[in-house]
């Protein structure tokens, strides 16, 4: 496995290449792979023949014939989990004992959509609730919408594909997947494995592309979803350009907030504070960022926290023993660095870290004495980063918590039932995590997003409501 280069061909019908694009290891530098590039001419053609396979084949494919196809992809991954692994550690710097937990939940995320690709079923809805018409007979099924354009991000590259891929494929859709330019690699792998499953030529296409090149999927009118994952800027950018008519399910940022209460488990809630901060470097959007702390027990907690962030292992993701392999690009590295260093220009404390490594990596950093008016409070980080404040009562850590422009989730650490539900129903956000951190994620749950941090819900059931219609079916039936 990535013992030499592989060149990754254009595989779409009608179409060459427009350029090719060397994948880099974000660690050690080298070149894994080579990618063939689409340009909007290949775009054009992958929408024409995807039209074609979902009117020709999709539409007609019994949820059996999905389910199974769906099921037998979950299998192949499993088998193939270990050079699946690889393939995530070194394209993207996740640490290996991560990569495996990624493909185990793609493997899942494949297994529930063949399930719930069996459940899709309509309802009689009775017509003689109102007069003239007794004698009229309603249904109501579910069709898919047509054609999926995905676009993916670099730090799940195979199980977000997955979220995209399987409940689309479960409720009779194609699929047009532009990856990130990052992480294109795993795309690849599964497109074969699917393919070997027995999916038909064409219902999945790969078109990797830089930049605004991508724009031209979600332009076109064939599209009759695009469902994006990414930053909230190239997000809300997008829906713009998208055309009218087409849906749209987006997946962006946030700066998710942790309450430690003063009655938590304070060995628990760090620990999951530094599983939540620091895994793949912070490059999650529901990655722990903001970390409000009871006054009462604020010095205690620090205390706990960190020496655990202090004793995180940071360097290549293929060792064993890894918890924080490198950060996708220097790009990346550099925003880290220009947030934390305002941030204590501004009077914030730098109690841990700050050290910026070779080969992308950067040691965990712990700030203390962050305002809200700070970068690394209100924005999205998205690197190895967590600001610990203080707060009074749980009204006001409610309020800081609400006090964002993004929403995906939040957590708290509480023994108390009637504190846990008073921030179950008062966070702003898609979900509230008890006891445990805002980072946790099950594949078959809704997620998704209020305010800037998007627009629909994932989670395989809500994405293939996402991706089919009701259509009303009314028969009359004279007596």
């Amino acid at each position: 496995m990535l013992k030499e280069m592989v060149r990754y061909p254009l595989e779409v019908k009608g179409a060459k290449a427009s350029s090719v694009m060397e994948v880099r290891s974000p660690y050690s530098g080298d070149i894994i792979a080579e990618v063939e590039l689409a340009d909007e001419k290949a775009i054009d053609s992958a929408l024409t023949e995807s039209v074609n396979v979902f009117q020709t084949v999709m539409r007609k494919m019994p949820a059996y014939k999905r389910s199974e196809i769906l099921l037998r992809t979950s299998e192949l991954l499993k088998e193939r989990a270990e050079d699946l692994a690889l393939t995530i550690a070194v394209e993207g710097g996740k640490p290996i004992r991560d990569a495996r937990i990624e493909v185990s939940r793609a493997a899942n995320t494949f297994a529930t959509a063949s399930r719930e690709a069996m459940k899709l079923d309509g309802e009689q809805l009775p017509m003689d609730l109102s007069p003239g018409s007794d004698a009229k007979f309603g249904l109501i099924v579910r069709e898919p919408i047509g054609v999926i354009g995905a676009i993916t991000p670099f730090n799940f590259p195979l199980n977000l594909v997955a979220h995209k891929v399987a409940p689309a494929l479960a409720g009779g859709n194609t699929v047009v997947l532009k990856p990130s330019s990052a992480t294109p690699i795993a795309s690849f792998k599964l497109l074969a494995i699917l393919l070997e499953a027995g999916l038909p030529e064409g219902v999945l296409q790969v078109v990797p592309c830089r930049g605004s090149q991508g724009n031209a999927l979600v332009r076109d009118s064939r599209v009759a979803l695009v469902s994006f994952t990414g930053s909230p800027e190239v997000g809300w950018r997008l829906r713009k350009e998208i055309h009218a008519g087409t849906r749209i399910a987006l997946e962006l940022g946030g700066n998710a907030a942790l309450v430690v209460h003063d009655d938590a488990d304070l060995e628990l809630a760090a620990k999951a504070a530094c599983r939540g901060g620091y895994g793949h470097s912070g490059q999650t959007c529901i990655s722990v960022q903001r970390i409000y702390v009871q006054a009462k027990v604020y010095d205690q907690f620090l205390k706990i926290y960190k020496p655990m962030v202090a004793a995180l292992k940071v360097g290549d993701p293929l060792d064993e023993a890894t918890d924080m392999g490198p950060m996708i690009d220097t790009d990346a590295v550099e925003n880290t660095r220009q947030m934390v260093d305002e941030a204590v220009a501004a009077g914030a404390q730098l109690v841990h870290g700050g050290k910026y490594e070779a080969k992308n990596c950067v040691a965990p950093i712990i700030l203390t004495g962050t305002t809200h008016d700070m970068t690394v409070v209100h924005k999205e980080v998205f690197g190895p980063v967590t600001a610990v404040m203080k707060y009074d009562t749980i009204d006001d850590a409610i309020t800081a918590v609400n006090d964002s422009r993004y929403g995906i989730q939040a957590g708290i650490f509480t023994q108390n039932l009637e504190t846990a539900f008073f921030a179950g129903r008062n966070m702003d956000v898609g979900g509230v995590i008890i006891n445990d951190a805002p980072t946790f994620r099950a594949d078959h749950m809704p997620y998704g997003g209020r305010k800037e941090s998007g627009a629909g819900l994932e989670g395989v059931k809500y994405a293939i409501h996402e991706m089919t219609q009701p259509k009303f079916i009314c028969f009359n039936l004279p007596r």
